[in-house]
């Protein structure tokens, strides 16, 4: 069965695609950071599908860590003035509620 939370994960990927090259020419170790956390998300989340008790909870929190992150990176871009304004905020959040209800279980 596939999560809600995953099918966002990979969504806000997609969307996130030009986002991450427009960083790239600016700070390329900051868009690998994005990049990665991103991925982190996905992953884990899809991991946490597959688990079973505290190991399930522990995935969905550090996918949630990881959205933390990648929220934090392009708010730092958005302070250096490589992006007017941190993309996908009300899916990210919703995102971020979804992770936060699972790891609570």
């Amino acid at each position: 069965m596939r999560l809600l939370a995953y099918d966002l994960a990979i969504e806000l990927i997609h969307t996130l695609r030009p986002t991450l090259a427009q960083l790239k020419r600016h700070d390329a170790a900051l868009a690998k950071q994005l990049r990665d956390a991103l991925a982190s998300i996905a992953l884990n989340t899809a991991e946490a599908n597959g688990r079973v008790g505290g190991d399930r909870l522990h995935h969905f929190r550090i996918a949630l860590g990881s959205l933390r992150e990648s929220s934090a990176v392009l708010e730092v871009a958005v302070a250096f003035g490589w992006l007017e304004a941190a993309p996908l905020a009300t899916e990210r959040d919703s995102l971020g509620g979804l992770l936060f209800g699972l790891q609570r279980r």
